[in-house]
């Protein structure tokens, strides 16, 4: 399985880049999201990757993030929710958006998606609302491709061989984790956080413990 892949974008298409690693050009498919966020034509980048493996087809999806990878992963596994689907939802919301939309059952965030009819955006959040706090907890800190300058011959690198390091949790990530130290259930505090950062995205960690915490206040 192919874990990731850093190399030189060759060209850039509406749904995917072809990335050059050693000689040999990768199709990978990416929300407009993550697209948006790549670098031109002869840059180099690495990209967190999924390969969708079928009987005709072996298409390789990239993410920049380790967690909008594992927010794919999730929303395949919902019944009615394919590749495009799935990267129409993080390409629409972001992998926090989408973290906040499933942590607070928001379904009508989630139909705002291109081709997301109400039926399948409930689904998803009924279907992901537990492991939400799960994967808001693991942070979005984002691939460094700077580094391949110093490492020009970086390339494939098999998940299974060789884990990437996980990236510095990002702000809902360390509320959420202080929340649970605090005692509140993980589903209850990524609720509160969710809640917090859309009214505040901007806020910092601290204050977005205590908006989380005056949300929470109620129901003690």
């Amino acid at each position: 399985m192919i874990g990731r892949l850093a190399g030189r974008i060759d060209y850039r298409a509406a749904d995917h880049v072809l990335l050059d690693v050693k000689g040999v050009g990768y199709l990978v498919y990416c929300s407009d999201r993550t697209l948006q966020a790549l670098p031109g034509v002869g840059e180099h980048v690495a990209l967190y990757t999924d390969l969708v493996v079928r009987e005709d087809l072996l298409q390789l999806f990239g993410f920049t993030t380790l967690v909008e990878k594992e927010w794919h992963r999730l929303l395949l596994s919902v019944q009615g929710v394919g590749a495009k689907a799935s990267l129409a939802i993080l390409g629409a919301l972001g992998p926090e958006g989408v973290g906040r939309a499933i942590a607070l059952g928001d379904w009508n965030a989630v139909k705002a998606a291109r081709g997301i009819g109400p039926k399948t955006a409930q689904r998803v959040v009924n279907e992901l609302k537990d492991k939400a706090p799960e994967v808001m907890a693991m942070g979005t800190g984002p691939v460094v491709a700077a580094v391949l300058a110093e490492e020009p011959d970086a390339g494939v690198i098999e998940a299974a061989s060789a884990p990437v390091a996980a990236p510095r949790p990002g702000v809902q990530a360390e509320a959420l984790s202080a929340l649970t130290n605090l005692g509140y259930a993980p589903g209850e505090a990524a609720g509160a956080v969710a809640k917090a950062s859309g009214a505040a995205p901007e806020a910092e960690t601290p204050a977005l413990i205590r908006a989380a915490l005056k949300l929470l206040a109620p129901a003690q």
